[in-house]
């Protein structure tokens, strides 16, 4: 269980990264909220139904498969999104999609910024498909993927276990915490706005209490 004080102390972290740059330096309130209608872009297309299944107890199963996402259709610019996620079985490779938009694709991946969920990776930031960002990236120039690695100590839980994310979005600065860890953070992300997406990757995984508060 994250502590309020944890979950302040990342958050004013974040906020004085950003402070000067693009004036995000703010607490928002606790999130409320769905994220409304979704859509499936996978390859080849699967209905949304065939890769998220909602279920009675409040949980998402997702089916990792075919390759792809689930996005939101709504656009968001400043926001807090709270996600949980956890591997079944055995842990794999996932992502949530920040700021998805139309544009240049890798593949299936959409012009974005992942924040990685893959298991020893989580917390890691991706520009997806010439998605750009102020700070420097901890791969090698021209690596790919090209990732800005998480900067504490690794904050996933074991296999089988939920995992929380805190994604704060303001002002193009994104502030990213796991578990009550801060993990992230980034400046002048562009795109700066978009809709919300999670990927499919191979790995069955599930998620719940999923919820966005737009700032």
């Amino acid at each position: 269980m994250v502590s309020p004080k944890q979950v302040t102390g990342a958050l004013l972290w974040g906020a004085l990264l950003c402070a000067g740059l693009s004036g995000c330096a703010s607490v928002p309130q606790p999130a409320t909220g769905g994220l409304g209608p979704l859509d499936a872009v996978t390859a080849p297309a699967a209905a949304l139904d065939a890769v998220w299944q909602p279920r009675a107890d409040g949980t998402i199963g997702v089916s990792g498969k075919p390759s792809g996402f689930v996005a939101t259709r709504a656009t968001y610019t400043d926001y807090r999104l709270h996600v949980e996620w956890r591997w079944p079985a055995k842990p794999g490779n996932g992502g949530v999609l920040l700021h998805v938009a139309s544009g240049p694709k890798d593949g299936v991946w959409p012009l974005s910024l992942q924040v990685q969920t893959k298991h020893g990776a989580v917390g890691d930031l991706l520009p997806m498909a010439g998605a750009t960002f102020h700070e420097g990236l901890t791969t090698a120039p021209g690596a790919y993927p090209a990732i800005k690695a998480h900067a504490a100590a690794d904050s996933e839980r074991p296999a089988g276990e939920w995992n929380s994310m805190d994604v704060l979005v303001r002002g193009g600065c994104i502030d990213v915490t796991i578990n009550g860890v801060s993990q992230n953070a980034v400046t002048i992300a562009q795109p700066a706005t978009g809709r919300i997406g999670f990927q499919l990757e191979g790995t069955p995984y599930e998620l719940r209490n999923l919820r966005v508060e737009r700032l």
